[in-house]
């Protein structure tokens, strides 16, 4: 399993989260993010759009499975991290 943290202002609106459900569902790895002690399914939009709601600046990303060291470069990129 890899995990990353995030930290700053990460984009769980509703477009750019959408783009990373696509890009998450794209992967065989379990795709998980936490947010303020919730963790959701990072393959669903609904559950994404719940830790919108959470003020914490930390956002866990964590794959894990067959291809994750991918996953996790191209998902953790789409949440601002490379900036």
């Amino acid at each position: 399993m890899l995990k990353k943290c995030l930290h700053g202002p990460n984009q769980l609106k509703a477009q750019p989260a959408a783009k990373f459900v696509k890009a998450a569902n794209q992967f065989l790895s379990e795709v998980t993010l936490e947010k303020g002690g919730h963790r959701v399914n990072g393959k669903s939009m609904m559950s994404i759009m719940e830790l919108a709601n959470h003020t914490e600046e930390e956002l866990i990303l964590s794959v894990d499975g067959e291809d994750a060291a991918l996953a996790m470069d191209v998902l953790s990129s789409l949440l601002g991290e490379e900036r």
